[in-house]
């Protein structure tokens, strides 16, 4: 029998979802063990005062199975 757990996280980047996802998940797996997966459950931007996308934050549901 196997258990697992969820972990929420936060993360941001300067470049992308995408690089604020891999950035949040290693941050993670510096000191959980057993990542299977993470679901992105929501984006949001942050905009200068003309519109230009400065940085993106996700909220990540990381899971992990526990030893």
């Amino acid at each position: 029998m196997s258990v697992a757990k969820v972990l929420e996280i936060s993360s941001s980047s300067e470049v992308s979802v995408e690089d604020a996802v891999r950035k949040g998940l290693k941050k993670v797996a510096e000191t959980v063990k057993n990542i299977k997966g993470a679901w992105l459950s929501e984006q949001k931007v942050v905009t200068s005062d003309d519109g230009e996308v400065i940085q993106w934050h996700v909220n990540l549901r990381i899971t992990f199975v526990v030893d």
